[in-house]
C-alpha cells in the first residue's frame, strides 16, 4: 500500500498543479516567496521580514536608478515595503511575487517622478562634464565612465523605457514578468528595451568623444 500511494503521489505531481488545494510542485525560490506573501496576507510579520531581507536591496538599487538620489531611494524602497505590507490581502499566487513586487515599486516610482518637485530637482541633476576622458589602449571604458554613461542615459529615458530597462539589464526580469509588471505587451516591453539600449549606446559612444553630460551625485 505505501509503495501504491507513493507511484499516485508521483503521478499526481508529474500531471497536476494541486490536489485538494494543497500545492505538489517542487517548490522554487520564487513559489517559497508566494507562500511567504499569503502568511503575509493573514498577518504573519515574521513571513514580512524574511521577504524584506531577500528583496530589499534589489528594490533599493531599482528605485536609485530610477529617481538618482541615493538617500531618497531608501526612503522609497521603505515606502514600497510599507505598499506591499498593505496590498498583501490583493496578491493572488498565479502571478510572481516579484512581478508583483515591482509593479508596486514601479508605480511607486512613477509618482514619485512625476511630482513637481523632483522634476524641479532633476532639472539641475545634469551638468556639462568639462573634463577630458581619459584614454584606453582599445578605446574602451572603464566601470566608472561606463556607470557614468548609463546614468545619464537612465536620465534622458521615458518613465517606462526606464522601468523596463531596470527591470530586464539590472534585476534580470524576462520580458513576460516585465510586461506583467508594467501591464504592457511583451512586444511594447521589447521596444522599451530597445529604445532604451539605443540611448545607452549613444551615451557611450558620446563619452569616448568626451562629449557627454555628467549627472551630479544627488
Amino acid at each position: 500500500m505505501p509503495e501504491l500511494i507513493t507511484r499516485a503521489t508521483r503521478f499526481l505531481i508529474r500531471n497536476f498543479r494541486t490536489l485538494e488545494g494543497f500545492e505538489l510542485q517542487e517548490m522554487t525560490v520564487e513559489d517559497e516567496d508566494a507562500a511567504l506573501f499569503m502568511r503575509v496576507a493573514k498577518g504573519d510579520q515574521g513571513a514580512f521580514a524574511t521577504l524584506f531581507d531577500r528583496h530589499q536591496a534589489s528594490i533599493v538599487r531599482f528605485a536609485h536608478r530610477f529617481v538618482g538620489n541615493a538617500a531618497r531611494a531608501e526612503e522609497l524602497a521603505q515606502d514600497i515595503f510599507v505598499k506591499l505590507y498593505q496590498h498583501a490581502k490583493s496578491y493572488r499566487p498565479d502571478a510572481k511575487f516579484k512581478t508583483f513586487m515591482f509593479r508596486v515599486a514601479t508605480n511607486h516610482c512613477l509618482n514619485e517622478v512625476r511630482r513637481p518637485a523632483h522634476k524641479a530637482e532633476a532639472a539641475v541633476a545634469v551638468l556639462p562634464d568639462t573634463r577630458e576622458s581619459p584614454e584606453t589602449p582599445d578605446g574602451a571604458l572603464d566601470g566608472r565612465q561606463l556607470e557614468q554613461a548609463v546614468g545619464v542615459a537612465l536620465h534622458g529615458m521615458s518613465e517606462r523605457e526606464r522601468a523596463a530597462f531596470c527591470m530586464c539589464r539590472f534585476e534580470g526580469l524576462p520580458y513576460k514578468e516585465i510586461a506583467h509588471a508594467l501591464e504592457a505587451s511583451e512586444a511594447a516591453v521589447k521596444s522599451l528595451i530597445h529604445r532604451a539600449s539605443l540611448q545607452v549606446l549613444e551615451q557611450v559612444e558620446l563619452l569616448k568623444a568626451g562629449l557627454a553630460p555628467k549627472r551630479s551625485e544627488a
